[in-house]
């Protein structure tokens, strides 16, 4: 199903129940698709996506289990940030 940006605020509950119903809708503005309304799958949404830039292994990782030590000042925990 194919709708447009106004019918889809018009009819917001029809297209939610076709989407409900398991029917796959296209939402366009101008022509041109700017989202797509899916029913939701029994499979589970990650908390933390981390796509489209895929895994980084060497990313930071802030977690309250490892305190840092500010004792020898910031800049090489602040290093990659844009400082």
């Amino acid at each position: 199903m194919e709708t447009t940006a106004r019918e889809f605020n018009q009819n917001a509950s029809r297209i939610l129940a076709a989407a409900e119903r398991g029917e796959r809708i296209t939402v366009t503005k101008n022509g041109r698709p700017v989202a797509v309304l899916a029913p939701v799958g029994d499979q589970d949404v990650p908390l933390y996506p981390t796509d489209p830039m895929g895994e980084d292994d060497e990313a930071p990782v802030f977690d309250s289990a490892s305190a840092v030590d500010w004792s020898a000042g910031r800049a090489d925990y602040l290093e990659g940030f844009g400082s």
